[in-house]
């Protein structure tokens, strides 16, 4: 049957306003997303400054990310943890004043910045800032936690922007290697333009725009349903299961926090596993488990048979936890032990993967069930 006038008239005026709407939400994203990102250097830049203002507040740096963290977090809500600040830091680190004086300079034609006493980052207004960073606060931490280098990172940053990448397609190309493939190439033109298209599922929604966590903790919303909120309750779930296990499983913390050069890191859970004598850490992920993050498990157990182990203790072991709710995957990281006998009996040992895998899947559908079931606000009815 065809459509009458009247029809097609309305089929017009609401495909217009649902343009409009998605335009505007991703529009308003990335202002959001441009503002939060320009105050992030900022606060990046008055810790770093506030550290390097001698030996004493040097050696008080540390305790100043744990303070501020606090106090932060009770004012502003969740998305101003100690992780997070020093991830501002890092960003302000990655991208000194000298590289944002350059951009300013080019997009506002200031042929020089003002010059007295002050630093010249201090001269910046955040609408200068903001246009400095094109790229989303999402893409800049995919950035600096996943690339290897310098040159690494400067390269996909130069992609994302010419391609015009999502999170997504940039998440995907890191994890797929693109670097080190378009290096290896013989056609790199050919490489560049085939394997910077977009696939289907790198599409980020107006609505996934709106709703990333890094905006909504930003603007102290809480979203329908949280994944930070998810990872913390699962890592409860996974510390009674563990120490229910039996006597073996003896807590030592929850996200014990470690530095490697200038980068600071956490790990979910650390045990100590009285048979085999040895420190058990564990890292959970929410996301699909690839080389990268076995890469980084090894480099914790490596770093605590350096700064956690005791004498008599047998070298640590990673158990990396992915919880996916398609597909949940638990893999012990055990290629650094001395020998293969050791490993061999750390595998007899430990609960199997197995068990763990069940664990976690039971326990993300009972809380996502939970989560469901909850009555509705009056808004929501």
């Amino acid at each position: 049957m065809a459509k009458t006038p009247i029809a097609n008239a309305y089929g017009d005026i609401h495909t217009g306003i649902v343009e409009l709407l998605e335009s505007t939400r991703r529009a308003a994203a990335r202002s959001v997303n441009a503002l939060m990102t320009a105050s992030y250097w900022e606060i990046g830049r008055r810790i770093v400054e506030f550290e390097q203002g001698g030996k004493g507040r040097a050696k008080y740096g540390e305790a100043l990310i744990e303070r501020l963290a606090n106090d932060l977090t009770g004012r502003f809500g969740r998305g101003f943890g100690a992780d997070n600040l020093e991830l501002m830091r890092l960003f302000y680190q990655t991208y000194p004043p000298q590289i944002i004086s350059e951009t300013v300079s080019r997009k506002f034609a200031v042929a020089t910045l003002p010059s007295n006493s002050e630093t010249p980052s201090r001269n910046f207004t955040l609408d200068q800032l903001a246009a400095s960073f094109p790229l989303s606060w999402s893409h800049y931490v995919h950035l600096m936690r996943r690339s290897k280098s310098p040159e690494e990172r400067t390269f996909y940053e130069a992609e994302a922007l010419r391609g015009g990448w999502s999170v997504r397609q940039l998440a995907r190309q890191m994890g797929s290697q693109f670097h080190a493939r378009a290096i290896l190439s013989k056609n790199k033109a050919a490489m560049l333009d085939k394997g910077g298209r977009p696939l289907p599922e790198d599409e980020v929604t107006p609505d996934e725009a709106v709703k990333d966590p890094f905006v909504l903790e930003f603007l102290n919303l809480k979203d329908e349903y949280s994944e930070a909120d998810l990872e913390d309750a699962l890592i409860h779930r996974l510390e009674d299961f563990l120490l229910e296990l039996g006597s073996d499983f003896c807590f030592v913390g929850r996200q014990r926090r470690l530095r490697i050069g200038e980068s600071w890191f956490r790990v979910d859970l650390l045990f100590f596993h009285r048979r085999l004598k040895c420190l058990v850490i564990i890292d959970l992920k929410l996301t699909e488990l690839d080389h990268a993050d076995v890469g980084q498990m090894h480099m914790y157990c490596n770093y605590a048979r350096q700064h956690w182990m005791l004498p008599g203790e047998n070298p640590p072991v990673g158990l990396i936890l992915c919880a996916r709710s398609n597909a949940a995957v638990a893999r012990y990281a055990l290629e650094g032990l001395q020998n293969k006998v050791m490993a061999a009996e750390y595998q007899t040992v430990l609960p199997d993967e197995k068990l763990i895998v069940e664990e976690l899947e039971r326990s993300r559908r009972e809380l996502e069930a939970r989560h469901l079931a909850k009555p509705k606000t009056e808004g929501g009815k």
